[in-house]
């Protein structure tokens, strides 16, 4: 195989508890992720070139262009198996906003772990490119473990322990507000909730995400609405819609998407007039698997 094109998706936290703190700074963590139909286009193909990647569409991303997950992906591979390793050329077609919480970069790094493990005919398991995945990003082995398994999944540990979790069909309207929240500030931050009890497997398959729940939340909404007027404002737009939908507004990862979860069908007009009243780019999801 000489070229391939995969899309990579984003995904959503339908909660996100910090359950504790390792020895070596690392957050424990419990959280359900969920993969949906919005996301980037990442096309691979080998190539002549000295240079073992070529990264086109991903200029503006890092201050350096080796600083980008995709880079760094390949070029872990080819560290580890070098006899297979040969030059690549990768386009990016981005959609997901970076610093959005919707895990833009940790999706690009999982979709170019996948594409180059069949480009260079590696043959690594699920599990194998998993645990390369999570030394390179927390959120790197759910998007694997979704493209394989076809699920979304229980996340614990810091995020790389993956237990399939099947979810009834949802939508979701994701508003963007256009805010760059730095996750390493809000883990430092002494308010940060950190002692969220770990709820069973059992308890989290018969639990509803999509209704106003008081025991499912994301720990990092409080800080970021103190500290965003941008978000407040998509959040509050949300907020006013849940009576007429009987959910609750969430917030994805550490911000700054929003996002009102949507049980039922909605016509394209429906749709779009909630679209055209948000205060901020929006856009209408459903759960890829």
């Amino acid at each position: 195989m000489s070229q391939l094109t995969l899309f990579s998706p984003a995904k959503l936290n339908l909660f996100l508890h910090i359950t504790g703190r390792a020895n070596n700074g690392y957050h424990h963590l419990q959280s359900v992720f969920t993969a949906i139909d919005f996301g980037d286009t990442l096309s691979f193909r080998t190539s002549t070139s000295q240079k073992l990647v070529t990264l086109i569409g991903a200029d503006e991303l890092t201050d350096d262009i080796n600083d980008n997950l995709i880079v760094k992906a390949v070029e872990t591979l080819a560290k580890r198996y070098p006899a297979y390793a040969s030059s690549v050329q990768i386009i990016l077609e981005k959609h997901i906003p970076t610093g959005a919480g919707l895990g833009g970069g940790s999706s690009n790094c999982a979709t170019t772990l996948i594409a180059i493990n069949e480009l260079w005919g590696l043959r690594l398991s699920a599990d194998e490119l998993i645990k390369i995945g999570a030394s390179l990003g927390a959120d790197v082995p759910f998007f694997i473990f979704a493209h394989f398994h076809k699920t979304s999944a229980i996340a614990t540990g810091i995020g790389e322990i993956l237990t399939a979790i099947d979810l009834p069909d949802c939508g979701y309207l994701v508003l963007l507000p256009d805010e760059h929240i730095s996750t390493a500030t809000l883990f430092g931050c002494d308010e940060l909730k950190r002692d969220c009890p770990v709820y069973s497997h059992h308890a989290l398959s018969g639990a509803n995400f999509f209704g106003d729940n008081a025991l499912f939340t994301n720990v990092f909404t409080p800080l970021v609405l103190a500290r965003s007027a941008k978000v407040a404002h998509a959040f509050g737009y949300l907020s006013n819609l849940e009576h007429q939908f009987g959910s609750k507004t969430r917030m994805s990862g550490t911000g700054s998407a929003v996002f009102l979860p949507i049980p039922y069908e909605l016509n394209d007009t429906a749709i779009n007039r909630l679209i055209d009243n948000a205060p901020c780019p929006a856009l209408f999801a459903r759960g890829l698997y």
